[in-house]
């Protein structure tokens, strides 16, 4: 599963034992545009061509659970505990973000996956990887306002979105956000908030 289209929606599959967690998340994450819900289900019925049909998945760890032997490529886990994020990225998960989260940042996690990328919560970071290498320096910083047009866009605002958050036009909104690829290299939206948090500029 790899996505380059940003104003894409991603359909979404949300996966997990507890049925009452399992709408809890549908709820909060349906209204996130970045995403579309196509099902929830119980890990027993995660398979067959519903699992393909997905852009991304979220199978959500309930307290106390093991992560299955084996996870469906791709995967995004909600996890409780360092121990229980261990056992879900030897199965194959490709990401791991506290059960806590909030929305936000649950739909941009499955978008880095959905890119390509492989994300684990510094909540769980300590414990789980090596030291982390330095953040790299910018050759040109941000300036102030383009740290608040790239917070916006780890969001997942559009131009027409960042520009009523800042009271700027969607003209300068789309100048700003050329401005950050070009400095932090990136060739889409999704790369650009990933190299920001690689750059310490965002947190995950």
């Amino acid at each position: 599963m790899r996505l380059s289209d940003d104003d894409v929606s991603l359909r979404t599959l949300v996966i997990g034992a507890d049925p009452l967690a399992r709408g809890g998340l549908v709820a909060a994450l349906g209204a996130h545009g970045a995403l579309d819900i196509l099902s929830q289900l119980h890990p027993l019925e995660a398979r067959g061509p519903l699992l393909s049909s997905a852009d991304a998945l979220l199978w959500d760890l309930g307290p106390g659970e093991g992560a299955p032997a084996t996870l469906p490529e791709g995967v995004l886990a909600l996890a409780s505990a360092p121990a229980q994020a261990r056992r879900a990225l030897a199965a194959g998960a490709h990401g791991v973000l506290p059960r806590a989260v909030d929305p936000e940042r649950i739909a941009l996690a499955l978008r880095a996956i959905a890119s390509g990328m492989r994300l684990v919560d510094a909540a769980f970071a300590n414990a789980l990887l090596p030291a982390p290498a330095p953040p790299r320096a910018l050759p040109e910083p941000l300036t102030p306002r383009e740290q608040e047009v790239l917070e916006a866009l780890s969001r997942g605002l559009s131009n027409r979105g960042i520009a009523r958050a800042l009271g700027i036009s969607e003209h300068t909104a789309k100048f700003h956000v050329n401005a950050i690829l070009g400095k932090l290299d990136a060739r889409t939206r999704t790369e650009a908030v990933v190299s920001g948090i690689r750059a310490g500029l965002l947190r995950i």
